[in-house]
């Protein structure tokens, strides 16, 4: 007689063993099995279910190191970039001071020249005519150095070429010969404070028709 039945040695492959899985909802001696509880596991589990578990996201070591470093810089900067910000205000604000102060300076030297110009005019007139001698030479010449520390100038001579930016032609005579128009009288010298012209030189010209 010829059997059917295998053998769990005949039902298992060389490569895959056999495995018994119990599913009995009884013990062998007919105890009933207890569920095992849901939700229930091992840490194991819980770290294979939650892949985050146990991850620390707070920097330690170097890594804290490199962050308080970087926040330092970065304050650092910010108050660098404030300080040279604050340097670059007051820079402006003393060279604005310092031009002020000059404009100012130069404004109330002008206003003394221009209340004197009566009287340098008289003395040069003075001069002119030979009329000026004696102590009175000594006191032309100490006002003259006076203006002069002041960057008062007087200007116009005879013979120069005449400029209409700083010259003023009362009267103009026209002589054939003449390649240009040059001053041949001063009747009023000009006065200028460095590149500032209070007064233009009153001057006669002569020229070419």
């Amino acid at each position: 007689m010829t059997s059917d039945a295998q053998g769990p040695e005949e039902l298992g492959s060389e490569d895959q063993p056999f495995h018994f899985t119990d599913k009995r909802k009884v013990t062998p001696e007919g105890q009933p099995k207890e569920a095992a509880p849901q939700g229930a596991g091992s840490a194991g589990d819980d770290a294979e279910t939650d892949p985050l578990a146990g991850l620390d996201f707070e920097p330690t070591g170097e890594a804290g190191d490199d962050a308080a470093l970087l926040a330092a810089q970065s304050e650092a900067a910010a108050h660098l970039d404030a300080l040279q910000r604050e340097r670059a205000s007051f820079t402006n604000y003393r060279n604005r001071s310092l031009r002020d102060q000059e404009a100012a300076r130069v404004k109330g030297v002008e206003d003394v020249l221009a209340a004197l110009l009566p009287v340098l005019d008289d003395i040069d007139r003075a001069r002119q005519h030979g009329e000026l001698d004696g102590p009175f030479v000594a006191i032309s010449e100490k006002l003259d150095a006076s203006l002069a520390k002041f960057g008062i100038e007087r200007y116009g001579v005879v013979g120069e070429e005449f400029d209409p930016n700083v010259h003023e032609a009362l009267m103009h005579q026209v002589d054939p010969e003449a390649t240009s128009a040059t001053v041949n009288m001063v009747i009023e010298p000009g006065y200028r404070i460095g590149e500032k012209v209070v007064r233009a030189a009153r001057v006669s010209v002569v020229g070419p028709e």
